[in-house]
């Protein structure tokens, strides 16, 4: 499996926080209900280790399950944030999640493990998006082709009006 579109995610969700985490307080607050940067790197943080979850115990033999409403959980994304240290350290913990992801969810798995079908809940908001056996390349590619750039994105929206264009350049 070609990791280089997950590398490509995670260098430019790490790229989009620390050009918000330079802008300090000078970024509006996220609208009522989302998340600021801070919340969105845990949850991507809890999302990684769900993942690696997943992939380690596939590469093991072993059945698993893929359930992000850990992810999800406000008291769960505020004990990481403090656990890390905030930003930066969330940035840290990212940049080796993604190191792991990256060496585990390619070459080190045959395509029968990456075709294993893995009982998956995803959720968003309260909605069920997923509820049914996926793949567990799709939950690898799904993260660098829909979960990691949405998150981007989201976090590029926190800076100031025109600083979401400076930073795509």
């Amino acid at each position: 499996m070609d990791t280089i579109p997950l590398r490509d995610a995670y260098r430019a969700l790490l790229d989009a926080a620390a050009t918000v985490d330079g802008h300090g307080d000078a970024g509006p607050l996220p609208p009522a209900g989302e998340w600021n940067a801070d919340q969105i790197l845990a949850h991507v943080a809890i999302l990684n280790a769900t993942t690696l979850a997943a992939v380690s115990t596939i590469a093991s033999g072993a059945n698993t399950t893929y359930d992000n409403r850990m992810a999800l959980d406000t008291w769960t994304i505020e004990r990481l944030i403090t656990l890390t240290g905030g930003n930066a350290g969330l940035r840290e913990r990212i940049r080796l999640q993604a190191d792991a992801l990256c060496a585990l969810g390619g070459p080190a798995l045959s395509d029968t493990e990456l075709d294993t079908p893995v009982p998956t809940r995803l959720l968003s908001k309260d909605t069920a998006l997923v509820d049914a056996p996926v793949p567990l390349r799709d939950l690898i590619t799904g993260l660098a082709e829909v979960e990691l750039p949405g998150h981007t994105r989201q976090l590029l929206a926190l800076l100031p009006s025109g600083g979401a264009a400076e930073a795509a350049t």
